[in-house]
């Protein structure tokens, strides 16, 4: 056993919901993927796959053209990934405690033994460490907000407004049908 060992610092993983304390820096960064419900992405490609027939019948009709590709099933199952990234604080009292920082920052946000306040949530699995939700940088009190891609973020706009489309022309077939 080397020295290294015998005084390793002891990072405190879990704390309470607000912690400030001295930036120490980030850690080695890695991915992890959103995870996407299934159903919901079903029901939206469901919808939409409507609303492009229809679409595709008026641009035949029309003779314009043929629509745009859309993504597979397969790509959108699987979920957008995100960055994530060990931030060790250390407080005034000479404890570090580590987070997580699910998304990014700018480079420029955070310097060594700046002063920051961080507020956490708990993960889902209590084996994680605690999640950054905020940040705010007491030396130049810049507040902080890192963002990750959501489920809707993944899908884009042009596939939410074809569901939202195919939803009211199914609506509007089953209303008429019922009358």
């Amino acid at each position: 056993m080397d020295d290294t060992e015998l005084y390793r610092e002891r990072i405190l993983r879990h704390a309470g919901p607000v912690i400030t304390g001295r930036f120490l820096g980030f850690r080695a960064s890695y991915t992890r993927e959103v995870k996407i419900d299934q159903p919901l992405l079903v029901a939206v490609l469901v919808t939409a796959s409507v609303a492009q027939a229809v679409g595709a019948l008026l641009l035949a009709l029309l003779r314009s053209g043929g629509g745009g590709t859309r993504r597979r099933f397969k790509d959108l199952k699987k979920g957008p990934e995100y960055l994530v990234t060990p931030v060790r604080l250390r407080d005034e009292l000479g404890q570090i405690y580590e987070v997580e920082m699910h998304g990014q920052l700018p480079q420029s946000a955070l310097h060594r033994d700046d002063l920051v306040q961080v507020r956490t949530r708990p993960q889902k699995d209590p084996d994680l460490p605690v999640k950054l939700h905020q940040l705010v940088n007491l030396t130049t009190l810049q507040p902080l907000t890192p963002r990750i891609p959501t489920m809707w973020s993944h899908l884009g706009p042009g596939l939410l407004i074809q569901a939202g489309l195919g939803l009211t022309i199914i609506t509007a077939l089953a209303a008429a049908w019922i009358s």
